[in-house]
């Protein structure tokens, strides 16, 4: 048995649960799994992610993905918070494959975080990658250590934002990143 089967069962018993009652006899097993996949991050790569899938591209307005679902976990409770990114750029001669800034942002979703912390290495990991002209990040996030235990605001929401290059310094080039993420959190 691995030490987090051998966690999951002991924190059965100090809850007052018996790990040999028919329905939890393989909850450590699953438990195990499940933190396997959540955690998966960690063992993630952006270079293995990109691969070669950036191009030279003569294009340099804005480029924004919205909605990208994902799922972390709080690095403090170890329970879930969940929601979607908004994740623009302006190129600097390079694009990448569109598929791949939903990776980056599950790259990291996948390990214990905070919101905060997630935003800002998303939005430096592409600023490092493409070398763009700006990226702009936003994450809107529902958090179950806030919902189901302590305060338990089960309607709270939080907002955070990374903005680098032109999406920091440029108010008009932020309002555009603004306004189109904020059409998408409102469908």
């Amino acid at each position: 048995m691995d030490n987090i089967e051998k966690a999951v069962e002991k924190i059965l018993v100090d809850i007052g649960e018996d790990p040999s009652r028919e329905g939890l006899v393989k909850t450590p097993e699953r438990v195990a799994k499940a933190y396997k996949e959540l955690t998966a991050g960690y063992h993630m790569k952006v270079e293995e992610l990109i691969n070669d899938a950036m191009f030279t591209v003569k294009y340099n307005e804005m480029v924004v993905v919205t909605n990208i679902e994902f799922y972390s976990l709080c690095e403090h409770h170890l329970l879930p918070f969940f929601g979607q990114a908004h994740i623009a750029y302006i190129p600097n001669e390079k694009v990448v494959g569109l598929s791949k800034i939903p990776r980056i942002v599950e790259m990291f979703a996948r390990r214990l975080q905070v919101q905060e912390q997630m935003t800002q290495e998303i939005a430096e990991t592409i600023d490092k990658t493409l070398k763009p002209q700006g990226v702009g990040v936003v994450i809107k996030g529902h958090h179950m250590c806030m919902s189901m235990r302590g305060v338990r605001k089960e309607q709270a929401q939080m907002t955070t934002s990374a903005l680098l290059g032109v999406f920091k310094k440029n108010p008009a080039t932020r309002n555009e990143f603004m306004h189109i993420v904020t059409n998408a959190m409102n469908k």
